[in-house]
């Protein structure tokens, strides 16, 4: 299954969410799963199943209970495919940190100037 496949799930996203803080029993992964999506434990048990056969997860014993973690190699693929995308929203988030700095600016104080500003104006006057 290809990484986005597997990310396009809400139920196996909100998994890695969770356990993207650290390992996790099993156990504490169904309580939320299940009272945020309603699903019973079983089908819990399955996508957790899922995604550690996937490669998305690791499991390890600790006495009777199996402690998840994110397996950080298998995100890599969709980082990948991202990554194609990223210029989209950087431009918009440099966009906005701009606007956020012009609204906290008090009305009658002149704008900042990039610090390229000053070298072009520079070059403009002395060929």
């Amino acid at each position: 299954m290809h990484a986005l496949d597997m990310l396009g799930d809400p139920v196996r996203r909100r998994i890695l969410e969770l356990l993207a803080d650290g390992e996790r029993a099993a156990g504490a992964v169904g309580e939320v799963i299940q009272s945020e999506f309603g699903i019973s434990q079983p089908a819990v048990s399955q996508h957790l199943r899922v995604l550690r056969e996937a490669g998305f997860t690791r499991v390890r014993a600790e006495g009777t209970r199996r402690l998840y973690a994110v397996e950080p190699a298998a995100l890599h693929e969709a980082d990948v495919w991202l990554d194609h995308f990223r210029g989209y929203w950087n431009q918009h988030l440099d966009a906005l940190g701009t606007e956020l700095a012009r609204s906290r600016r008090p009305a009658n104080a002149p704008a900042p100037r990039h610090p390229d500003d000053q070298n072009h104006n520079k070059e403009r006057n002395h060929p």
